[in-house]
């Protein structure tokens, strides 16, 4: 069965210095048989959303295919005061307008109630104003699907406490998990674990295909950065981290990972805890009621090998 989908991105796959996850995010939903692609969202984060949009088109040129791309919002939800969950925000509370990305996505949910799954591989702003503007949205959508947050750990970084993801924008991640949508979190606990090694780029680049080759050459030069830039961090020495491919490929793969039910809010507001996921693993006596699931063990090798055939299959 084809699981239709809505990709959100902070996309900058092909900008000098920007990570490269998001893109290969994008050619994974449309390399994998059992996803169809129907619309793409940008928004900013790793790159502003001019940015994200142009590069999302010239991808999408690349891999040559068609999909919807709809511009989004260009910066977190403001002021945070104005967000106390979903009920709470309305679309004129937020100094940016609102973007059509959000729009978009309320059209295409309500017109299909329990048909269409969003992955959100990016700051979470276009999904919380989606469900601001129609909060009937989550019930309507058959499942959310985020790379977002850290569950079992920290980031190990103290200017950025949350998950990138969660940092860029506290208050939207706060409105989608009180929002009662379905919802699966892959977070930092085990996409850190996924890595794409300059062993894996010499193997794509060999296969002699155009985008396996232009793959190849992007991820041995964000390895590059990444060991000029973090030279003390073993995560990054020879590798990069395979974070947002990971959310798009649990959707037809679930088994890929390991899941936990949990009770996630976000730290909103702490000036040394922006972004910081507090989870209830609901181990006591009177647990609260789960708002998720979260994703706490990977089959690495597994996910490595289905990501470099998919992505080898792509011409």
């Amino acid at each position: 069965m084809t699981t239709r989908v809505l990709l959100d991105t902070d996309l900058a796959m092909g900008a000098p210095g920007s990570d490269i996850d998001d893109g290969f995010a994008l050619a994974l939903a449309l390399a994998e048989p059992d996803l169809s692609l129907e619309l793409v969202t940008t928004v900013n984060g790793n790159t502003d959303v001019v940015t994200a949009t142009r590069l999302t088109g010239e991808l999408l040129d690349r891999l040559g295919r068609e999909v919807e791309v709809t511009r989004g919002s260009d910066m977190p939800l403001v002021p945070a005061e104005a967000v106390r969950g979903t009920p709470a925000l309305s679309s004129h509370d937020w100094n940016g307008g609102t973007p059509h990305a959000a729009v978009r996505l309320v059209e295409r949910v309500m017109g299909e109630p329990g048909e269409l799954t969003v992955v959100a591989i990016g700051p979470l702003t276009n999904v919380a104003l989606a469900l601001a503007l129609e909060p009937k949205v989550a019930t309507a959508v058959r499942e959310i699907v985020v790379m977002g947050g850290v569950f079992l750990g920290g980031t190990g970084v103290g200017v950025m406490p949350g998950e990138f993801n969660f940092w860029v924008d506290p208050d939207a991640a706060a409105v989608v998990l009180d929002s009662g949508a379905p919802l699966r979190l892959v977070g930092l606990d085990v996409t850190r674990r996924v890595r794409l090694e300059r062993a894996d780029a010499a193997r794509l680049r060999a296969s002699g295909k155009n985008f396996a080759t232009f793959a190849a050459d992007r991820t041995d030069e964000w390895i590059d950065h990444l060991e000029r830039t973090t030279p003390g961090d073993d995560w990054d020495r020879g590798s990069c981290a395979l974070h947002d491919p990971l959310a798009v490929a649990v959707v037809t793969h679930p088994g890929l990972v390991t899941w936990r039910p949990a009770r996630v809010a976000v730290e909103r507001h702490g000036s040394l805890t922006r972004g910081v996921a507090v989870t209830d693993l609901l181990g006591t006596d009177h647990p609260p009621e789960p708002n998720c699931s979260i994703a706490v063990d990977v089959d690495a090798e597994s996910f490595r090998e289905y990501f470099l055939e998919r992505i080898g299959s792509l011409p």
